[in-house]
C-alpha cells in the first residue's frame, strides 16, 4: 500500500496568509514555511506557474522544510501553452513559445530553479496544468512528447483540463499514453455538470505517483474570479466519499499526492487537516 500525503495547493495565497490561520511570529516568508511543514508533509508551489522560480528559493525551501517533505512544483505558463506576460519572462525575451530559443532559455531557467529540491529528494513532481483548449489531437501529442523530452529524468505529474481526455472510449488511451511517457497522471475533484467538468475518474499513469487536486465544487468554475471559481467548503460527507478512492488509488501507487485547492481564506488548510484525520480514522478501524 503506498503512502497518501495530504496537503494544500499554496501555503503563499494571500486569502490564507489573511485568514489568521498562520500565527502571530511565523507569518514571515519563512515562519510561514515551517509552520506549515510541521502540519503536512506536502504541498504545491505554484507561483512557479505565474513567474519563473529562482534556484535560491527553492534552495532556500529545501533548507527551511524537515527531510522528507514534498514539494510538487507547478510549470511556468510558458511550458504548459498559456498566455505568459513579457514582464516575467527571462532576460526581456519575448514571449514566443514557436521559438526554440526562447523555450530553451526558460527550460534552462526552470531546471536550474527546481535543481535544489532534485537534490535534497523534496520534489515530488513537476505539475504540467495543460489549458482547457488543450484536447486530444496530433497537435497536443507533439506536445506531450516535447515535454518528456525535456524533463527526461523528471518526475512529472499531467493535469488535462479538457474533458476529452477523460471520456469514456479516450481514457484508456490517455493513461496508456501517459504510461508510455512515464508521466503520473492527475485526478481532480470539482463541481460536475458544467461544459469544463472533467469526469470524477481516478487514473493511473505512472506506478510511482498519482495526483488528486480538489478545487471545490463551485459552479462557478471556468467563469468569474478567483474567489468565485474556488469558494467551497468541503464537509465531511465529500471528504469520506473520497477515502475508498484514495485507498485505491494507494493500491496501485508508491505515493497518492492528495492537494486542495479550494483556496479562499483558510478552506483549503482546514480540508486537508480534515481529510487527514479521516484518513487516520480509517486505518486505525481496518
Amino acid at each position: 500500500m503506498g503512502d497518501i500525503l495530504v496537503g494544500t495547493c499554496s501555503w503563499t495565497d494571500p486569502a490564507l496568509v489573511r485568514s489568521g490561520w498562520y500565527p502571530k511570529g511565523q507569518r514571515d516568508a519563512e515562519g510561514r514555511l515551517r509552520y506549515y511543514a510541521e502540519r503536512f508533509p506536502v504541498v504545491e508551489a505554484d507561483a512557479s506557474y505565474y513567474a519563473l522560480p529562482q534556484e535560491r528559493v527553492s534552495r532556500l525551501w529545501a533548507e527551511r522544510t524537515p527531510d522528507g517533505f514534498t514539494f510538487d512544483v507547478k510549470a511556468f505558463s510558458l511550458l504548459t501553452g498559456h498566455p505568459t506576460r513579457t514582464a516575467v519572462m527571462p532576460d526581456g525575451l519575448p514571449p514566443d513559445a514557436g521559438d526554440d530559443g526562447v523555450l530553451d532559455a526558460v527550460w534552462a531557467r526552470f531546471a536550474e530553479a527546481v535543481a535544489p529540491l532534485r537534490d535534497t529528494g523534496r520534489l515530488g513532481s513537476v505539475l504540467f496544468q495543460f489549458p482547457p483548449w488543450f484536447r486530444p489531437g496530433p497537435r497536443a501529442e507533439q506536445m506531450l512528447a516535447r515535454t518528456a523530452r525535456r524533463t527526461e529524468g523528471w518526475p512529472v505529474a499531467v493535469e488535462f483540463r479538457h474533458p476529452d481526455w477523460w471520456r469514456p472510449g479516450q481514457a484508456e488511451a490517455t493513461c496508456a499514453r501517459l504510461a508510455d511517457l512515464g508521466m503520473a497522471a492527475v485526478a481532480v475533484d470539482m463541481a460536475q455538470g458544467l461544459p469544463a467538468s472533467i469526469p470524477p475518474v481516478t487514473p493511473v499513469g505512472d506506478p510511482r505517483l498519482a495526483v488528486v487536486r480538489f478545487h471545490g465544487r463551485n459552479t462557478s468554475w471556468g467563469r468569474g474570479s478567483k474567489e468565485d471559481r474556488f469558494r467551497h467548503t468541503y464537509d465531511d460527507d465529500e471528504l469520506s466519499g473520497w477515502l475508498p478512492r484514495l485507498r485505491e488509488l494507494a493500491g496501485q501507487v508508491e505515493r497518492v499526492h492528495v492537494l486542495f485547492n479550494n483556496c479562499c481564506g483558510d478552506a483549503s488548510v482546514r480540508a486537508a487537516e480534515r481529510m487527514s484525520e479521516l484518513l487516520r480514522e480509517a486505518r486505525s478501524s481496518v
